[in-house]
């Protein structure tokens, strides 16, 4: 199996959505205020579906009986990254720390991860449901400490606990409680099938949205910044998309995790940032548009960056067969 063409295409699909967003969006002349709606309604409705989906139909917790491990793997990973990004921020200039930063530590944890599992093993496969497992707790951490990242905040950052709580964390909880009280059996197949059809629409919803927002950047909100941060782009992919998947490698050739544990951290460890980054750092007082540019160009690389990763991982931990 050709790991690196299957993961190419998985990677050159998603950004193929953005791309169409892109070009939809731009023709159409869609306002920030429709984006802002569509934005909601996969945050909101598509992505918990998702998750939701993929726990009561698809996780099994008899034969994943250490799923619980899992979190506490996102625990590591996170704290390394933390320190990772934190360290490589003093590549740039102060005013720039907050948007690097952010961008370096805040992955794309859900969508990319997503495809690139279902592009290696099919759309219904046992590992969906423990990637959901892994991440569940990202979300929370990032609404709820993305503003501490900037100098220079509008207003100090405020505990806003329906942001900690969000539907994602909450999808999770419900699926997980669903699975383990074995209830699975007793929910109505049209009601299954009500929340795939919803969930499916998650990750095309969010890519299209992307393309829209880089537009917006591109043609609207910032035609009074125009500059282009070459120098901190170059550090950023160099950070981003080549370091943090190889010292990631390095810790997983060290520890030698499950298969699979290793698999979703080399995925999350090689993935470009969220899609949010340019709005975190508008509402914090950043550049915005530097943010613009360094989430579109570690996208653009990752087509290339994310298969080389899940290759050279593959050589140490085989594909299952």
């Amino acid at each position: 199996m050709d790991v690196f063409l299957i993961t190419f295409q998985a990677v050159a699909a998603l950004l193929g959505v953005g791309v169409l967003g892109f070009w939809i969006i731009g023709r159409k002349q869609i306002t920030s205020n429709t984006l802002g709606f569509l934005s909601s309604l996969a945050i909101d409705v598509a992505i918990p579906c998702l998750t939701l989906s993929s726990l009561i139909i698809d996780f099994a917790p008899e034969k994943n009986p250490d799923w619980w491990h899992l979190p506490l793997w996102w625990v590591g990973f996170t704290a390394i990254a933390l320190i990772l990004a934190l360290l490589s921020s003093y590549l740039v200039k102060k005013e720039y720390r907050g948007e690097f930063t952010t961008g370096v530590f805040f992955q794309n944890g859900l969508f990319f991860p997503l495809i690139i599992i279902i592009g290696l093993f099919g759309p219904k496969n046992l590992y969906l449901p423990l990637l959901f497992l892994f991440i569940f707790l990202h979300p929370t951490v990032i609404f709820g400490t993305y503003s501490l990242f900037y100098r220079n905040k509008i207003e100090a950052p405020k505990l806003n606990f329906k942001r900690l709580i969000n539907p994602v964390l909450a999808a999770t909880i419900v699926g997980l409680g669903i699975a383990l009280m074995g209830l699975k059996p007793y929910i109505p197949d049209f009601v299954k099938n009500i929340i795939l059809m919803l969930g499916a629409m998650a990750s095309p919803l969010f890519m299209m949205i992307l393309g829209g927002n880089v537009y917006h950047d591109i043609k609207g909100e910032n035609r009074g910044n125009n500059q282009i941060y070459l120098k901190e782009i170059i550090k950023f992919v160099a950070v981003k998309n080549l370091l943090f998947p190889i010292i990631f490698l390095a810790i997983l050739i060290w520890l030698r995790p499950d298969y699979i544990i290793g698999l979703i951290i080399i995925i999350e460890a090689a993935v470009p940032p969220v899609t949010a980054i340019p709005i975190f750092a508008q509402r914090s007082g950043g550049n915005r548009t530097l943010a613009s540019q360094l989430v579109v160009a570690s996208f653009l690389v990752s087509i290339f960056t994310i298969p080389a990763a899940i290759l050279l991982f593959s050589q140490y931990f085989p594909f299952p067969k």
